[in-house]
């Protein structure tokens, strides 16, 4: 796929544009014919909206290959993939009165947006697909969930850290619920650090050394010969202070609160879905 779209540079957009732009084999636009929405398809570029404008500038003075434009529809114009990145709430008002072409294909990541909404919305027979990248796929470290699999989109965020494609939306609301524990974990290492300075232990010296901590714990996750359940075996001893704390803290009652949170979280997703569906 040699021209991408993103309509909402937010976070998200900023993330794929980063990934795509600095990762190998991102090249240089500088051939690029402005006056022509369709000029020299053997080059690659990225077209933003102007939504997030500060951002989308930034980006476009930063890489070569990537171009703001003028409103959205000259996003879509201008390209054989689109990203559409909006907030939920902002959707229609976004994408109201846009032109997508049957040839083209249209990338979903709006949480709690179906895509039967969203075709409604845009009134096309392109293909839609959803997806679930996270802020990693800067780095082209993360997994990006996908539904239905499409083999452009796909190929698309297999450069970006790799791609699950999933069977229905039901396994792609689960994944999409599975997100929402990432804030959670940072406040649980910044719970860690403000426990070490409240004991005496400098602030900086108590973030630093958790963030080396759990940067080596990040690391082992590479070693999928072993299972997750295996690996936290491996870091345990019998009557040690990581089963300790295990035990006494992250107890039955605590994975069960845990569960519960994450079903109720899926079950609004899937409500979400259900009634953009309805419109």
């Amino acid at each position: 796929m040699k021209r991408v779209g993103v309509i909402g540079v937010g976070e998200i957009g900023r993330a794929v544009v980063t990934g795509l732009c600095e990762g190998e084999g991102s090249s240089d636009d500088s051939s690029y014919d402005r006056s022509d929405d369709r000029s020299d398809d053997r080059s690659s570029a990225v077209f933003l909206s102007p939504r997030g404008a500060r951002t989308a500038a930034e980006l476009a003075a930063r890489y070569d290959g990537v171009h703001v434009c003028a409103d959205n529809q000259q996003v879509v114009d201008r390209s054989e993939l689109v990203i559409i990145a909006v907030r939920r709430q902002d959707r229609h008002e976004a994408l109201a009165g846009l032109r997508v072409g049957g040839d083209q294909v249209v990338v979903n990541v709006m949480a709690g947006v179906g895509n039967d909404d969203l075709r409604r919305t845009l009134a096309t027979d392109a293909p839609l697909v959803r997806a679930i990248p996270l802020p990693a796929v800067r780095e082209r470290r993360s997994v990006t969930v996908t539904y239905p699999s499409h083999p452009a989109v796909d190929s698309l965020f297999e450069q970006l850290g790799g791609v699950l494609p999933v069977t229905d939306e039901a396994a792609f609301n689960v994944f999409s619920a599975l997100t929402g524990t990432l804030t959670t974990h940072y406040w649980y290492l910044a719970t860690l650090t403000s426990w070490a300075a409240a004991h005496g232990i400098p602030a900086d010296e108590a973030d630093s050394y958790i963030r080396g901590l759990f940067q080596g714990v990040g690391r082992s996750l590479s070693d999928e010969t072993r299972t997750l359940h295996q690996l936290a075996a491996d870091h345990e001893t019998p009557n040690g202070s990581n089963e300790r704390i295990r035990t006494t803290w992250f107890d039955q009652a605590n994975a069960e609160a845990l569960n519960r949170a994450l079903d109720d979280l899926l079950s609004d997703l899937s409500d979400l879905s259900d009634l953009s569906d309805l419109g």
